[in-house]
């Protein structure tokens, strides 16, 4: 069965829930409000974007605060949310920041709340006096865990922030979907927030590199300011209607060109981010070939140079681990040491 018969049939399965309740009052062969939402959500023009995290915080803060201002970013770029329904944590963060942009904007649009959850029974008891999530009406609640994973896989696109192994099991299970065309090719973004998925990004380079796997072209995103950004060229570049081999080409530029673009706002932050990408696709689309090759190498020096400051920033957390061992190994062997001379 393909994912868009999957969800027709769970659509079908939600009106025959609901009929169930109404057939005291009155019997009617129409879906119900929730069904008949479900079924025309997948068909309208709005970007929902799933957001894979953690249901807890981590122990560092910038990991909430920076979902929050990616939640931010997603309410300002008016995509809808398709999460797993969570009020704590990482999930919970980036649905608050959500939340917070369409309270702020919601005079200028009579729209309802830009989110949509997605769970199941035993997940949804766990929150039902949560204060935060009654606020979110449009929940459906999946048979089990794998329907719940394949409903969120219907997004335009994917981010994965930082979390637990529930988060590295969605990871796995959408990149599997997506190499054995299970999937339709999409923007798979990574929030690398503190490098948070550095040791991830090696393993995976590793797999394909041993000729177990083709490569996986994440969007890596430091922050929610680069977040932003790509999303800026996701909305600009990537539509549903390539094939997969252009989805993939479409990736691949936006994973090249991504921090020439950051560099850019950085340095002239007044200069809104399509401003900049109008001026690469002139250049880009010239006959001027000075300034083409010009544009060309500023472009992969801001590539080399992100992935440069990304093994700096490995090797110090890297650094900071062999010293942690060496202290645990060098305690290790000192009591190791005192032991033999009890003994003696």
């Amino acid at each position: 069965m393909s994912l868009t018969e999957f969800l027709s049939s769970r659509g079908i399965g939600l009106s025959e829930q609901e009929q169930k309740v109404k057939k005291k009052k009155k019997a009617s062969p129409k879906p119900g409000k929730t069904a008949k939402a479900f079924l025309t959500q997948n068909r309208r023009g709005t970007t929902r974007v799933f957001v894979a995290g953690g249901s807890r915080s981590g122990r560092s803060k910038i990991y909430e605060e920076e979902a929050f201002r990616l939640g931010q970013e997603i309410g300002r770029h008016h995509y809808r949310l398709d999460f797993g329904l969570a009020s704590q944590g990482i999930m919970g963060a980036v649905a608050k920041g959500v939340l917070n942009t369409w309270r702020q904007e919601k005079h200028k649009s009579n729209a309802k709340k830009p989110i949509h959850a997605v769970t199941i029974k035993e997940y949804l008891e766990l929150y039902k006096n949560d204060a935060f999530l009654s606020e979110i009406s449009d929940v459906i609640v999946a048979h089990n865990l794998e329907e719940r994973k394949q409903q969120l896989l219907n997004a335009d696109f994917v981010i994965f922030t930082p979390g637990g192994v529930g988060t590295l099991d969605e990871l796995a299970y959408d990149c599997v979907a997506m190499q054995d065309g299970f999937l339709n090719f999409k923007p798979f973004v990574l929030f690398n927030i503190d490098g948070y998925f550095h040791h991830l990004l090696e393993y995976l380079k590793e797999v394909h590199l041993k000729g177990f796997s083709d490569p996986m072209p994440f969007i890596v995103v430091d922050d929610s300011l680069e977040a932003g950004i790509a999303f800026e060229m996701i909305g600009r570049y990537y539509h549903k209607k390539l094939n997969k081999a252009e989805a993939r080409e479409i990736v691949e530029k936006i994973i090249h060109n991504l921090p020439y673009v950051i560099n850019q706002r950085i340095n002239f932050p007044e200069k809104p981010t399509s401003w900049i990408l109008d001026d690469m696709d002139r250049v880009m689309n010239s006959s001027l070939v000075n300034e083409k090759l010009r544009l060309e190498n500023e472009v992969e020096k801001a590539y080399l140079d992100k992935e440069i400051e990304r093994m700096y920033n490995r090797l110090a957390k890297s650094g900071r681990d062999t010293a942690a061992v060496s202290y645990k190994l060098t305690a290790l062997k000192r009591m190791s040491h005192l032991s033999v001379e009890g003994i003696k």
